[in-house]
């Protein structure tokens, strides 16, 4: 019989599709059988209109056989067929979808969707096959037509046998080469391993002949090999079933089976929507920081599938990166794919559901904080720094989302504390929102810029977190109270000041001058404390850039030379202020001494290094003799 020519535009998209479109070989099958699927579903739509016709669900599968030894890989379906017009049709012309112009003229209901969108999937199988053949018996017609293909040459249409209606789609495998491996997709375990992956939630049963062992009759020690029929596909997702007859052990099972954790998950959000955009999502908040999370090598986004057939193993823009945590799937009949399925086209239904599910998200910890307030802790520990990140990244932008999943220790409460529960506790005169910064809570207990806010009874929150700082900065305010910190020059309280001279004012000016020319650059002022009451110095900041922020960015790989405005504050209350003007008014060289080692000592309370261990230890030895 003539061979028949793919037109132009079609043998060039051909070569582009065998070469370009797809990114992973091993779809073939998953396009194989989602038309294999659909021509099931046209055989259901056939009988709603035609009451002779009785469809028995039981009566239709999808079969796919390996003969190895021939290098044949089959997919047989028990569907509505093709007409060799039909085969000319749909077959002879890439990018003509059958299943699109059948679903656009007619009604679907009852559950059941037409899986494809474009007509470019069934091409897909030249990437793996040399020849493509497909025999083909429509549905109430007596006569069967087989069309084959070895790609860009063309196409042959003629008559042949076949006993029942439904289409075969037979392959032969190309060889192996040196850089490409083809007998992969003749292995049972490789083909059942693909069919869980992309086809577990088609509808229709996909059975398969698997070989299996067993001991011989009337032995306990000889094997011997056996073939059984099994159907590898679990048919019904989880995530359309009714949320009532499913248990917690059901979403505990499906987390481990999709291997999204080695954990259990925390909580679940079984999300069904219908509107504008339908889907059904299942969503997980782990209970663990997975290892590699804070590295390149992790991957945000969700398992996105259209009707079933999974299309993305991760779709980043269904999430946000502050809530990248959050493992799942999301199955939608709406949205627009591109001819090859695996990448969406950016339109409003995607972003719908984004939308949707970031809102979710957020009301579930929501509903956890106020409901599972320890178990809320218990994700905090793992992600709270994530949710910070969020603040940070987005320059704020997320404030209304994030700000209140935020936790932060409490000086005065002794445990984690929302901003809300801060803000309710806040005296009348209080005028900020005060925190301290440190590496631990122990560190920062100790620190002595906290000792005015603590006399003043006011509560301070504790920033251990590197990201602390910098995400306060972008969220600025909560509820019209400014965020303040202990360190910073103004602290915006009132303080009873003694009584003194003019003269006694200008002789402490006098000597903070002279302590400031002496540490040069190291500080931009020295000053009289109004904060301390028992220490007798400490370092605070001035600007935007606090000293905190100076300590991390200085460990980041970076050749900025970034540093704050410090100011070195001495408590004119303690004893050391008296040597300090003893030596300032007789003796200059033990003034710079004092100079140094109070300097000195105010670096190592910030946990910032000190210039000259050498000096600072010879230093110390001159004021013990």
């Amino acid at each position: 019989m003539a061979k028949k020519q793919f037109k132009a535009e079609s043998k060039r998209l051909l070569d582009l599709l065998i070469n370009s479109v797809y990114t992973q070989r091993e779809i073939f099958l998953r396009e194989l059988i989602s038309n294999a699927s659909d021509a099931i579903d046209k055989m259901y739509y056939k009988a709603l209109t035609d009451e002779s016709l009785n469809f028995n669900k039981g009566n239709y599968f999808i079969k796919v056989t390996i003969d190895k030894p021939n290098r044949i890989l089959k997919v047989s379906d028990t569907g509505i067929g093709m007409t060799k017009d039909e085969l000319d049709d749909n077959l002879g012309v890439i990018a003509k979808s059958g299943s699109m112009l059948f679903k656009n003229e007619n009604e679907l209901k009852d559950g059941h969707e037409i899986i494809g969108q474009f007509g470019v999937g069934f091409y897909s199988a030249f990437m793996v096959a040399d020849t493509v053949t497909v025999i083909s018996k429509a549905f109430g017609s007596n006569e069967a037509f087989i069309w084959e293909s070895k790609g860009v040459e063309g196409y042959t249409i003629k008559p042949c046998e076949r006993d029942s209606f439904g289409t075969d789609v037979i392959l032969n495998i190309k060889e192996s080469t040196e850089n490409e491996n083809f007998d992969e997709f003749l292995e049972e375990y490789r083909i059942r391993s693909i069919i869980k992956k992309y086809s577990d939630f088609i509808s229709y049963p996909i059975k398969m002949d698997i070989t299996e062992s067993r001991f011989k009759e009337g032995s306990e020690k000889e094997y011997e090999q056996y073939t059984v029929e099994k159907i590898l596909n679990s048919m019904v997702p989880i995530w359309r079933k009714n949320k009532n007859e499913l248990k917690q052990d059901d979403y505990d099972n499906f987390y481990a089976e999709k291997h999204y954790g080695f954990d259990k998950p925390l909580k679940h959000i079984h999300i069904s929507v219908e509107g504008a955009v339908s889907y059904n999502a299942i969503l997980f908040i782990p209970e663990k920081i997975p290892f590699d999370f804070y590295t390149k090598e992790y991957e945000k986004g969700l398992e996105l599938y259209s009707s079933g057939v999974m299309i993305m193993h991760k779709c980043a823009e269904l999430l946000p990166d502050y809530f990248s945590f959050v493992k799942g799937m999301v199955d939608s009949e709406d949205l627009s794919l591109n001819i090859s399925r695996e990448l969406l086209q950016h339109d409003r239904q995607l972003n719908m559901i984004a939308k949707n599910i970031k809102t979710k998200i957020k009301n579930e910890l929501d509903t956890l904080l106020i409901n599972e307030r320890e178990k809320y802790e218990e994700f905090y520990k793992s992600f709270g720094r994530q949710l910070k990140y969020g603040l940070y990244g987005e320059y704020g932008r997320n404030k209304e989302e994030l700000q209140d999943l935020l936790l932060f220790y409490s000086s005065t409460e002794k445990k984690m504390v929302t901003f809300a529960e801060y803000v309710s506790r806040m005296p009348e005169e209080q005028k900020y929102i005060y925190y301290a910064t440190g590496e631990s809570n122990e560190r920062i207990e100790k620190l002595p810029q906290t000792e005015l806010v603590a006399d003043k009874g006011y509560e301070i929150l504790y920033f251990t977190d590197d990201v602390d700082e910098f995400a306060i900065k972008m969220l600025n305010t909560y509820k019209e109270k400014e965020f303040k910190s202990v360190a910073s020059g103004d602290l915006g309280i009132e303080t009873e000041e003694k009584d003194s001279s003019d003269s006694e004012d200008e002789k402490q000016q006098a000597l903070f001058s002279r302590m400031k020319e002496i540490l040069t650059d190291k500080v931009s002022a020295v000053r009289a404390s109004k904060r301390l009451k028992n220490h007798p110095v400490c370092l605070s900041s001035e600007g935007e850039l606090s000293i905190e922020m100076e300590k991390i960015l200085k460990t980041m790989p970076s050749n900025l030379d970034v540093r704050a405005n410090k100011v070195l504050e001495i408590n004119t209350n303690h004893e050391v202020f008296s040597s300090l003007k003893e030596a300032y008014k007789n003796d200059q060289e033990k003034l710079k001494l004092y100079t140094d080692l109070l300097y000195n000592q105010a670096l190592l309370i910030e946990g910032l290094p000190i210039n000259d261990p050498v000096d600072f230890t010879n230093n110390i030895c001159k004021i013990m003799k």
